[in-house]
């Protein structure tokens, strides 16, 4: 009867089982759409003798082909990562150190965040595009030759940057183009150094204005900020197009889908997008107990923004736990019913996470700061890079001196429910961890649960999970349990089951 209900494990153990391979997308054509030579170049130039691969999912039935033309070409020993820790855009470091890899050569789309830990390749698949459709739809979108306009893209699609601006240049004197730069000394893009995208001083004279922003680097007129200009962006509607309008909101957008071949004017309402994370700062204000979600261990000083924002949760009177959880989900911030509002720390493109499906909100580092500091005010103006924040950054702002603080309370009305709010606003610093490492000791994380709200909320609850309740209860001799399956225990009488 046993063999009915369960599997003997030595057969698992020896069956064999047929797969089948998925056909490669590029099968033949490898070199070009993934930049095999440039790679083997970079890995024998460095003599490195581990590398990850790192592959998105989409990119995954590649990757078996990439590896072993990669293989020929260099002695090094290859390590391919597939379902990354946090989102496929950021370089996952930490995959890479569990195999003890010396780089990581990562494919697909990728939000350029800067990375400090290993030696750093992109590779951009190079999807075509069609030029002329390219063209003509941005001739459509804007008749006026003058008009001043920004070409931004997806990063698959850099490999047309030149081509497309010498069809246009001549028609459109005030275009400012961009071109990927990637922070860091020790990051590559095709096999080429980082500097290859840098502006010249000689494209910077007259007073022209140079920005770096999203890995992206381009030049503007003189006397011409971001908002005298349009942004015509080449891609598919996603987190990338999503960021540029959050961050440069007072800027038309039109888009072209290579995929689709058409142009549109972006009509997606700014104002309303950016009313909905006002309300979620609203949220943040009425919150007591904060959650902040480590969304990241690749991108550079994620330690030191939970530092700021410990901080600053701390001076507003609110408590706050940290969380890693790797990729998010509702069922697992579900289990945490003692946090009123989660703070997300991640790249650009993955911060402006949708929480309508979640329990309690999940608002940005730039919310919870506009939130909780009292010198930084809403104006419409929005971050989604956290390390703008940061002292140096270029949106940072400093706290309150401690020393002209006062230990007391504010009032004020909430906007969600109308009723009184009292904000707390403490002078003392928080207890701080060590800056100098990535690693988090458990104790730590206990000792924070010594007398806060949150544990005040546990004591509140009806059901507060298993106790021991040593001593509450008598000792009892320990009885022999029932033998047998659920269907027919031995002890019970057998039942015909024909009557």
């Amino acid at each position: 009867m046993t063999d009915a209900f369960s599997t003997n494990s030595e057969l698992v153990l020896q069956r064999v089982l047929d797969v089948t391979a998925e056909k490669n997308v590029h099968c033949g054509n490898l070199d070009e759409h993934y930049q095999i030579k440039a790679t083997c170049h970079f890995i024998n130039d460095h003599q490195f003798k581990k590398v990850a691969l790192q592959f998105p999912d989409e990119v995954l039935v590649d990757s078996i082909a990439i590896a072993a033309e990669i293989e020929k070409g260099t002695k090094a020993k290859l390590f391919i990562l597939g379902d990354t820790s946090y989102g496929s855009c950021c370089v996952d470091e930490v995959a890479a150190e569990h195999v003890g890899a010396d780089c990581i050569v990562h494919y697909g789309r990728a939000c350029l965040s800067p990375s400090r830990r290993l030696p750093l390749m992109y590779v951009f698949e190079r999807k075509p595009v069609v030029l002329e459709s390219c063209v003509s739809s941005f001739r459509e979108l804007y008749p006026n030759r003058q008009s001043y306009v920004i070409l931004l893209y997806d990063v698959n699609y850099d490999h047309i940057n030149d081509d497309l601006l010498a069809l246009l240049s001549s028609e459109y004197p005030n275009i400012a183009a961009s071109t990927l730069h990637v922070d860091g000394e020790l990051c590559y893009s095709h096999g080429e150094t980082h500097g290859q995208h840098n502006v010249s001083s000689s494209q910077c004279q007259n007073g022209d204005q140079v920005v770096h922003q999203f890995g992206r680097q381009f030049v503007l007129k003189c006397g011409q900020t971001v908002e005298d200009y349009s942004v015509f962006f080449i891609g598919h509607e996603g987190a990338t197009m999503t960021n540029f309008m959050m961050t440069w909101n007072r800027c038309s957008f039109c888009s072209f889908d290579p995929v689709t071949m058409t142009g549109r004017t972006e009509s997606i309402s700014i104002n309303k997008a950016l009313m909905k994370r006002y309300y979620a700062i609203e949220r943040a204000k009425d919150a007591s107990v904060v959650g902040i979600l480590v969304g990241t261990l690749g991108v550079a000083n994620y330690l030191t923004i939970i530092e700021q924002l410990k901080e600053t949760i701390h001076r507003a009177g609110k408590k706050s736990y940290m969380f890693a959880m790797g990729k998010l989900n509702v069922a697992k911030l579900a289990n945490f019913l003692e946090i009123d509002i989660y703070v997300l720390i991640a790249c650009p493109e993955n911060s402006l996470l949708d929480s309508s499906e979640f329990y309690k909100p999940v608002v940005t580092p730039f919310e919870m700061e506009v939130a909780c500091n009292k010198k930084r005010e809403w104006s419409g103006e929005y971050v989604t890079d956290f390390r703008d924040l940061l002292p140096g950054g270029s949106k940072h702002v400093a706290l309150a001196n401690p020393d002209d603080l006062e230990d007391g309370d504010e009032t004020d009305v909430s906007l969600i429910t109308g009723a009184l709010r009292m904000t707390r606003f403490s002078s003392s610093e928080p207890v701080s961890s060590s800056r100098n490492s990535s690693l988090v000791l458990r104790n730590q994380a206990l000792t924070v649960a010594n007398a806060n709200t949150a544990a005040t909320f546990l004591a509140g609850r009806s059901w507060q999970g298993l106790e021991q309740k040593l001593g509450e209860t008598p000792v009892v001799k320990a009885l022999e349990g029932r033998k047998g399956i659920a269907i027919a225990y031995e002890e019970e009488p057998m039942i015909d089951r024909d009557h």
